[in-house]
């Protein structure tokens, strides 16, 4: 498997303006690699990941899936998005089977996979549930069921847990490390937070304020499963915050009054390491 995105851009103009969201995109993603892109609010980081899923073009540039050009969605990449997306109408286990279900897969097959990938998620037994007698966590659980039962090579994933709070946020990330693991996708993940990258990425790659380019890329050596109270971790997360405090800055001279002071707020220290303006 390679992934490959080559000097991407992308411009959105309306009758006002044109805005310049990604500048020269230049990235290689390999077999089995989680990566995650970071970076302040405005980056064009959802925007990357939904030209990658083939959800939006690119104004510039190509993405290249096996030596194949990305034109539209396919099965070969799966998204999960920062809401669940259920069908609250359906059960849990309808839900997981639904996208089989629209391919053609037929029915035993599609509840053999279904129910396999419900037990790596720990929600057998509310396969027989609606969507409104679980938990927010519960649901993301169930969305990433329904994408893994894709068996795409990649898995696409936006902000999944940025609606959560911090102690099912924490049993999740543990959760995705084994997952990833045990199924050896090559996993790109969108974040605002940096100590969740750290946690889950074999490579964060941060990005500049608007318009998005590759700042730096940070490789991240640790021994897994990676936990956020490891001392390790926290030396990492530090590093990493230098090469965002000037891009964090840039969106606040942006968007805030002028009198606020970097030195002052909290934003770059807050508890769970969030970065960006207006999120």
């Amino acid at each position: 498997m390679s992934l490959i995105i080559e000097a991407v851009g992308k411009r959105f103009i309306t009758k006002h303006k044109k805005t310049h969201t990604l500048e020269q995109i230049n990235l290689e993603f390999k077999k089995g690699e989680f990566v995650c892109l970071l970076g302040p609010s405005g980056c064009g980081k959802s925007t990357l990941l939904n030209i990658i899923a083939g959800l939006e073009k690119a104004s510039e540039g190509k993405v290249l899936l096996n030596g194949k050009e990305v034109k539209s969605a396919g099965p070969d990449r799966a998204v999960m998005f920062q809401e669940s997306a259920l069908f609250p109408w359906l059960r849990v286990i309808d839900n997981v089977e639904f996208g089989m279900k629209m391919a053609g897969v037929s029915r035993e097959e599609r509840r053999e996979k279904a129910l396999k990938y419900l037990k790596m998620v720990h929600l057998t037994k509310f396969q027989n549930s609606f969507v409104h007698e679980l938990s927010g966590g519960m649901k993301q659980r169930v969305a990433l069921a329904r994408a893994l039962t894709l068996d795409s090579e990649v898995l696409l994933m936006d902000e999944p847990f940025a609606a959560l709070d911090s102690q099912t946020k924490n049993i999740l990330q543990l959760e995705l490390q084994r997952i990833w693991w045990e199924t050896k996708k090559t996993i790109v993940f969108v974040t605002h937070n940096v100590e969740e990258a750290v946690i889950l990425a074999d490579r964060v790659i941060v990005m500049s304020a608007n318009p998005g380019r590759v700042k730096k890329e940070f490789k991240i050596q640790l021994a897994r499963p990676r936990q956020a109270d490891s001392l390790d971790l926290t030396y990492v997360v530090a590093d990493i915050m230098k090469a965002l405090k000037k891009e964090v800055e840039k969106v606040a001279k942006a968007e805030y009054d002028s009198d606020w002071n970097i030195e002052k707020d909290t934003v770059l220290r807050d508890a769970d390491h969030s970065v960006g303006i207006g999120i």
